[in-house]
C-alpha cells in the first residue's frame, strides 16, 4: 500500500526492527539496494531488511569510493529506500564524515532519514574499497572514539564496528581492534576483507557472543560462500553490497550498445521489465484508488457576502 498512509507504515523503529531480526537464530541476509526499485525487488522476493553500500551509491552517481560523498547525499539514497520497501535498513557509514561529532552529526541524521542501522569504519580517508590494497588505518583509540560517540548519538539505530585492519595488522590485530569497539559501544562487529574460511572461522571463535557481519562482494578478496556457510561459521548477517548495481549496469551496458547498433531498443524488450510490471511494483493503482478515494475539493465560485 502506498506510504502516504500512515496505517501501512511501520509502528517501531527502523533501529528496534532491525535488532529484531539480529536476534533471531537464523542469519538476517541483507542483500544491497542502490535505489527506491531495488529495495523493491528485493522485497518482492521475500527479504526482511537491505543494506545500502557506499560503493553502489557513489558508483550510481558516477563517482569512486573514496569517501568524498556527503552526509545528505547518502541520506538521500536512504530516505528513498526506507521509504519504498520500508524494511529496515544497514548504511554504509563509511569513516564518519569526520571526528566524534561528525560522527554524530551522521548518526542522528541517518535515523531521521529511517536508517536502522550503519556500520562505521576504522580507515584513514582518502578511504578505499575493503577488498583493495594500501588501506591506510586509524588509530584503534581513535576509532574506538567514534564508536563511543555513535553509541551516545543514536536513540536505537545499530551501530556496527567495521574492521579493516586483517590486511596489515593480522587476525590478532583485527581481533583486538574489535574487542575494544565493542568496549566502545558497538552492537556488531564487521570484519572486511577475511580471504579464507579458516580466516572467518577463527574471527568469530574469538569474538563468542558478539555479533558478526560477513561481506559476500564479488571480484574481491573473500571466496564465494553462501549465508548458511556464513551461518556455519558463526555470522550473524551477511552482505552482497553491489550485487544489484553490478547485474543492473551490465545490462544497461547492453541495452546502449544495442540501441547504438539497431538504432533502437526494439530487440532489447524481451530483456526489459514490462509496463504492467513497474505499475505493479511501485503500486500505481494503489495510489490511484488512494486518490479517488479523498473527498474531492471544492473550489469556492466567488467571494461570500456579508
Amino acid at each position: 500500500m502506498p506510504y502516504l498512509v500512515a496505517a501501512d507504515l511501520p509502528q517501531e523503529s527502523a533501529g528496534s526492527r532491525f535488532r529484531a531480526l539480529l536476534k533471531r537464530p537464523q542469519i538476517l541476509r541483507l542483500p544491497g539496494a542502490h535505489n527506491g526499485m531495488a529495495a523493491l525487488q528485493a522485497k518482492a522476493a521475500g527479504f526482511e531488511a537491505l543494506y545500502l553500500s557506499g560503493a553502489a551509491m557513489t558508483a550510481s552517481m558516477g563517482l569512486p569510493d573514496l569517501g568524498i560523498i556527503t552526509v545528505d547525499e547518502v541520506s538521500f539514497f536512504i530516505r528513498q529506500i526506507a521509504r519504498s520497501a520500508g524494511l529496515p535498513l544497514l548504511v554504509d557509514g563509511d569513516t564518519g564524515y569526520g571526528e566524534a561529532l561528525n560522527v554524530m552529526h551522521m548518526v542522528r541524521t541517518f535515523e531521521a532519514a529511517g536508517a536502522g542501522a550503519v556500520h562505521l569504519e576504522d580507515q584513514l580517508l582518502p578511504k578505499k574499497c575493503g577488498h583493495l590494497n594500501d588501506k591506510k588505518l586509524a588509530d584503534a583509540h581513535d576509532m574506538a572514539a567514534k564508536v563511543a560517540a555513535a553509541a551516545k548519538a543514536r536513540r536505537d539505530l545499530v551501530i556496527v564496528a567495521r574492521t579493516d585492519a586483517a590486511a596489515s595488522e593480522g587476525l590478532d590485530g583485527a581481533v583486538g581492534r574489535a574487542k575494544l569497539y565493542m568496549q566502545a559501544g558497538a552492537d556488531a562487529i564487521f570484519p572486511e576483507a577475511l580471504n579464507t574460511a579458516e580466516m572467518f572461522r577463527a574471527f568469530a571463535e574469538r569474538m563468542p557472543g558478539v555479533p558478526l557481519l560477513a561481506n559476500m562482494t564479488e571480484f574481491g578478496k573473500t571466496p564465494f560462500f553462501t549465508a548458511s556457510e556464513f551461518e556455519a561459521m558463526g555470522y550473524r548477517m551477511v552482505i552482497w553490497p553491489v550485487s544489484s548495481l553490478r547485474v543492473a549496469n551490465k545490462a544497461q551496458q547492453k541495452l546502449y550498445a544495442t540501441i547504438a547498433k539497431d538504432g533502437g531498443a526494439q530487440n532489447a524488450v524481451g530483456d526489459m521489465q514490462t509496463r504492467a510490471e513497474l505499475y505493479d511494483l511501485i503500486g500505481l493503482h494503489d495510489y490511484e484508488a488512494l486518490d479517488a478515494s479523498i473527498v474531492t475539493t471544492i473550489v469556492p465560485e466567488g467571494t461570500p457576502k456579508r
